[in-house]
């Protein structure tokens, strides 16, 4: 899997695992409910990725670093089973 692949898909699962919908991560995130839910569709899908700011906001409401999204298999576990539980990393 390339780097996006890798963005994609873990932006998915952490999402689904935090019982979010598209359009809610949108709006929580600051997006306007009109575009929530397309535009975190596009970021899953691997249409466009999302500037800085908007993903350490959206790592932020899915309790994620942002290299979580880009770690390799062993360091994204570890991120997420550390900053996830409260632990300091």
């Amino acid at each position: 899997m390339n780097l996006q692949q890798i963005f994609t898909v873990r932006l998915k699962d952490i999402r689904k695992r935090q019982r979010l919908s598209q359009e809610a991560l949108g709006i929580v995130i600051g997006l306007d409910e009109s575009v929530a839910s397309t535009r975190i569709n596009r970021y899953e899908n691997g249409i466009h990725q999302p500037d800085w700011g908007t993903l350490a906001k959206i790592a932020e409401v899915l309790q994620v670093l942002p290299a979580y999204f880009w770690a390799d298999d062993d360091l994204a576990a570890w991120l997420l089973a550390h900053y996830s539980s409260g632990k300091n990393v």
